[in-house]
């Protein structure tokens, strides 16, 4: 029987391994990915984080005050918020770029375009680590609401809407020009975030669990930011609309039944 040190040590890597997975695709496909591919992959990785938020995190969030009757859901409303704004803030103070767009976002910088493609894949990639972590830190301070077999769905969730996340950073820096081990590794470090991001959250356990409520919906609120402002628009926008919609139906009952079976 796995001891509760090994099973977080693969909790956190899952993510990662599912990021690498997908960006060794670059090795696999000699042409840029299809808009009808990478829409569907958009729409998958939307449907999984939304899911992922609701049954993983915001419920949790309530449940754990549930003594608290009607005013149950307020620590969720606020950490939500709370949330939203961090990522927003992000967004704004973060040099970044968009994969297949021309224009920057955030201050003015001279970094190269490969390098700001690689900070907004950091930001995106950010809110999935710290709702990794923030679940397996109630379970190590024995909140209830959360066991290791919910903890593992999350995780294991995140890592399997990563692989078409992976695939859709690695070939982009392909078209880019760079080599397929550049891509690759690109893609695959652009996940790293993930773990270290689970590891300080959990590290601050002890702290956070007074406010684990807020934590569970803040990451909640964080993923939510990245699947409206990023994932859906660039699904969303010109023809074949409909393969994302689709894709994030698939994404999303697939989470939903894995954290419900496995937790």
């Amino acid at each position: 029987m796995l001891t509760m040190t090994t099973t977080l040590v693969i909790g956190l890597l899952i993510p990662l391994l599912g990021t690498m997975l997908g960006s060794a695709f670059v090795f696999l496909m000699k042409d840029e990915m299809s808009a009808r591919v990478q829409k569907s992959l958009l729409g998958f990785a939307s449907g999984v984080m939304v899911a992922a938020s609701v049954w993983s995190l915001l419920i949790p969030a309530m449940e754990m005050e549930a003594d608290s009757g009607k005013w149950s859901v307020m620590p969720a409303a606020v950490g939500f918020l709370l949330g939203i704004g961090f990522l927003l803030a992000l967004d704004d103070l973060t040099p970044h770029l968009h994969v297949g767009s021309d224009t920057p976002e955030g201050p003015r910088s001279r970094l190269s375009r490969t390098v700001m493609l690689a900070l907004a894949v950091t930001l995106h990639n950010l809110p999935e680590g710290m709702a990794v972590g923030v679940v397996f830190a109630g379970v190590e301070q024995g909140a209830a609401e959360l066991t290791v077999a919910s903890a593992m769905a999350i995780s294991l969730g995140i890592a399997i809407q990563n692989i078409p996340e992976g695939a859709i950073i690695s070939m982009p820096m392909r078209a880019e020009g760079n080599s397929k081990w550049r891509s690759f590794l690109i893609g695959s470090l652009s996940g790293a975030v993930e773990p270290l991001g689970a590891i300080a959250v959990i590290l601050l356990a002890s702290l956070l669990m007074p406010v684990m409520p807020y934590m569970l919906a803040f990451a909640a609120g964080a993923m939510f930011y990245v699947v409206v402002e990023e994932l859906i628009p660039e699904a969303s926008d010109g023809q074949h609309s409909n393969l994302s919609t689709i894709g994030f139906a698939i994404g999303f009952v697939l989470m939903m039944v894995l954290d419900v079976v496995m937790g």
